[in-house]
């Protein structure tokens, strides 16, 4: 009995490793063709993405509040994670689309604004239902129950024929697994108690596939789809978990790269199995990490701690209107302990659309 434990534990901690060696490299090598239309961007997920969908929430992860938006038109906060844009908005900007990517909440939303896309992502939610719950935000499931209402819309708008063109071609930007490993796995323990890092990224492979199948059986045909982040080295992690020198913690960064590579062993699976589909993996972990570790390369001076209060836990709520910030954001990668700056961002999305197109 002991032995045969023995061996199934040795077969798993090897599939995990080897798993880990094949982390640097992308699976999934599906990408768009150069000048491929794209009509409109469709966000979908998390803080990375979102541009106001959790202002109405009662809940802690909301940025409606200063100093949240200080760099934006006016220095009004949005609801962005950041001092101004966010991924979405820039990439919407490099492909062409438009400059800025409403919120499907926005209350100021013109019919205009339904044909080049909104975005439906909700900051602190995951693939993981429990991620939603626990930060009190919009689910997956209700993110696609708003782009079903969406559709209607834009049939009302530019007729059935037409709505069908723009969800064939709109960019399907996802970003997702982030509050999963952060706080549903590491930072509650709650899954943590229940499965270890091989089976739940097995799971979180399994919800990520179940909902990009929903957005295709909706007409999505085009998606880029953001790995998860390097969490283990975000400023917040590294106060929590990173000891007396705030190291990385290489615990949850191993967590990561081992659901990126099931991540983007999935795509891989649903460009064949889905026709007429291209699922492009985005690494957006080497460009971040690439960032905290040579910050002078890129221009900048800290990426240890974020530009609001002191820069070691200061996120969300704990980020607000009494909380100092630094003199000169442009210094830093991040601008609160868990969220870059809108010109790291802007570098971020660089890559993003480097390795969107062959």
């Amino acid at each position: 009995m002991k032995s045969s434990w023995l061996f199934s534990h040795i077969a798993t901690s090897t599939c995990f490793f080897v798993l880990l060696l094949c982390s640097t490299t992308s699976i999934a090598a599906t990408k768009l063709e150069p000048g491929e239309t794209i009509l409109a961007v469709q966000a979908f997920g998390d803080s990375f993405l979102d541009t106001g969908n959790n202002n109405h929430l009662i809940s802690i992860t909301k940025s409606d509040f200063p100093p949240y938006g200080v760099d934006f038109q006016g220095g009004k906060p949005t609801g962005r994670f950041s001092n101004a844009r966010v991924m979405s908005d820039l990439t919407a900007k490099g492909l062409g689309v438009k400059g800025l990517l409403p919120s499907y909440s926005d209350p100021n939303l013109q019919s205009k604004d339904l044909e080049t896309g909104l975005c439906f992502a909700s900051g602190g939610a995951g693939y993981d239902l429990l991620s939603s719950k626990i930060n009190r935000v919009i689910p997956l499931s209700i993110q696609l129950k708003f782009f079903k209402d969406y559709i209607s819309k834009l049939r009302n708008v530019v007729g059935m024929e037409r709505s069908q063109t723009i969800i064939a071609n709109s960019l399907f930007l996802i970003s997702g697994g982030n509050n999963d490993i952060l706080f549903s796995y590491f930072g509650t323990s709650i899954r943590k108690l229940q499965y270890d890092v091989p089976t739940y990224t097995d799971l979180l492979a399994t919800w990520a596939s179940s909902f990009f199948k929903e957005l295709y059986a909706l007409g999505a045909r085009k998606f880029a789809v953001l790995s998860t982040c390097p969490l283990g080295c975000l400023p917040f992690s590294r106060t929590i978990r990173g000891g007396l020198h705030r190291k990385c913690d290489k615990e949850m960064n191993n967590a990561v790269k081992l659901f990126n590579v099931k991540l983007s062993s999935v795509l891989d699976s649903l460009n064949h199995e889905l026709t007429r589909s291209k699922f492009v993996y985005i690494d957006i972990y080497n460009p971040i990490l690439d960032l905290v570790q040579q910050p002078n390369k890129f221009g900048y001076e800290i990426s240890e701690k974020g530009c609001c209060g002191t820069g070691l836990v200061e996120a969300i709520v704990l980020c607000n209107k009494l909380s100092h910030i630094c003199s000169n954001i442009s210094a830093y990668v991040f601008f609160d302990s868990i969220h870059p700056t809108e010109s790291a961002y802007k570098i971020i999305v660089s890559q993003i659309i480097k390795q969107l197109f062959h």
